[in-house]
């Protein structure tokens, strides 16, 4: 037999559970605690053929095959990667919009600009390592700097 007593108990209890689980909620974030962890990451990168320029992506936005768009199968969208070619060592900024790579090992699929960027279009796919950028740490987002003061 279930007594108030008891019942209050059980309440107190779940409640203090879910206090301790809040803390652990509010740190994941686009660009928060699992995010971290994915710091420098490598793989093998392909890219989306120009016959899909106008589809819809994950997040409801329409494909650009000359953007500079990315698809991930975990990461946030709207999260900022830096790729970096493993063959000639080229950099791209590209931001995530959509899910896959559904082959597997591959871990990226870039959009055609994003691909030109990194002069795969030969081979197909292209080893690459890529990183999470921070929105806070592009030049953008900076300060203005203080104007020059010339003096004649």
């Amino acid at each position: 037999m279930i007594t108030a007593s008891s019942r209050v108990t059980r309440l107190t209890l779940c409640l203090g559970l879910a206090v301790l689980a809040v803390p652990v909620l509010a740190q994941i974030a686009p660009g928060g605690g699992r995010s971290e962890a994915r710091r420098a990451q490598s793989g093998v990168a392909s890219y989306y053929h120009s016959s899909l320029h106008g589809n819809l992506t994950a997040n409801g936005e329409r494909y650009n095959h000359s953007a500079l768009t990315v698809a991930h199968r975990s990461l946030p969208f709207g999260t900022l990667l830096r790729v970096t070619s493993a063959h000639n060592g080229r950099r791209v900024l590209v931001r995530v919009n959509d899910r896959g790579p559904f082959i597997r090992g591959r871990q990226l699929d870039l959009s055609g600009g994003a691909a030109d960027r990194l002069s795969m279009r030969q081979r197909g796919t292209h080893r690459v390592r890529y990183e999470i950028v921070p929105p806070s740490s592009l030049p953008s987002r900076q300060a203005v700097p203080a104007p020059k003061v010339r003096h004649f």
